[in-house]
């Protein structure tokens, strides 16, 4: 395999227990000549042979009994889709579960580990999977750390920093956020990523909480008439969940304005359809198919009992400008000849 690939032993070892560092176009190489090679099903008969299943769940927090359509929820439908190729690639097979089964279940799961997308305070999926001795890696930080934690976030710094760099460069100069109330972890540091960078721009920081629960569509709509109706008004406005670029785009139009003209949107989501919204919605993403890949490659690596694992990773967030931060230039007084 080695040689096919064109690396050696080692590297091939890295690439498919998702250790090292190494370019990734050298680990799709490595992961291609495991396939033509039959090397997945080659390691799912190994893993059996030690005991193993051969397998790995994935399951993201849920509000009460009902199971999660992963199909419906963009962010989650990529991450899943680009996990279980991932796992494929290295020999295993993955299972989406809902984080509402039984605690028995969960305690009797056949699984060699775990990714638990999105961990909640109170939720009881890291107990009982720590009471198992089951690796599992978090889709975020969990609230309350604890020294054998491995998890895969996004950067979320970097990601305020492109998109209220991006904003300031449209014209902004009071740029607000609109932030769920949430117990997860994913709200809460990018609140204290934007504060960070309005501290450190010498900006206001303008911030409008709303509770997430039970309606948030509602709730942020009015969060968000209540920040454009401050004097003076945010001339832009971002949302931290994947319809509030919808949601601002609403309360925008129910105070009156033009948007990019009086007011600048964006928000954090995955979501294909703000590019045909009017107008298009710039998008910033957290990368869940990187997360999904590098969330696997960490799990393999528990599963080894490698050891020096990194048990924490950071992706790169990418930044998707569209009409809603550009705004255009200034109509030209009588006169005056158009810049």
């Amino acid at each position: 395999m080695a040689a096919r690939a064109g690396v050696s032993t080692a590297m091939v070892s890295n690439a498919l227990n998702g250790t090292g560092r190494m370019l990734e176009a050298t680990r799709q190489r490595v992961l291609t000549a495991a396939r033509e090679l039959g090397h997945a099903q080659a390691s799912t008969a190994r893993a059996v042979a030690r005991g193993r299943t051969g397998a790995l769940g994935l399951t993201t927090t849920t509000y009460g009994d009902l199971p999660v359509s992963y199909t419906e929820i963009p962010y989650d439908a990529q991450l899943t889709l680009s996990a279980m190729a991932a796992a494929l690639e290295r020999g295993y097979v993955l299972m989406a579960m809902p984080s509402s089964l039984s605690p028995w279940m969960w305690l009797t799961m056949p699984t060699d580990g775990v990714i638990h997308v999105e961990p909640r305070v109170d939720g009881p999926v890291r107990s009982l999977l720590r009471e198992r001795g089951v690796p599992m890696v978090t889709d975020g930080r969990p609230l309350r750390p604890h020294w054998n934690d491995a998890w895969v976030d996004t950067d979320h710094d970097t990601a305020m920093s492109l998109l209220l760099g991006h904003l300031a460069e449209s014209g902004a100069r009071r740029s607000a956020l609109s932030q769920p109330l949430h117990d997860d972890a994913c709200s809460r540091l990018i609140g204290r990523a934007y504060r960070s960078w309005c501290a450190e721009q010498g900006m206001p920081a303008l911030v409008e909480e709303y509770a997430a629960l039970p309606d948030c569509f509602t709730a942020e709509r009015e969060a968000v008439g209540r920040l454009l109706d401050r004097d003076p008004r945010p001339d832009a406005v971002l949302g931290v969940y994947s319809d509030s670029g919808h949601n601002i785009l609403a309360a925008g139009r129910r105070c009156g304005l033009r948007v990019p003209r009086d007011l600048l949107v964006a928000c954090v989501s995955e979501d294909p359809d703000y590019a045909t919204t009017n107008p298009s919605v710039t998008t910033l993403s957290l990368r869940p198919d990187r997360v999904g890949v590098e969330a696997v490659d960490l799990l393999i690596s528990l599963i080894n009992a490698f050891g020096g694992v990194t048990r924490h990773r950071l992706v790169a967030p990418l930044l998707t400008p569209r009409r809603s931060t550009r705004r255009p230039p200034p109509t030209p007084r009588r006169g005056e000849r158009p810049r």
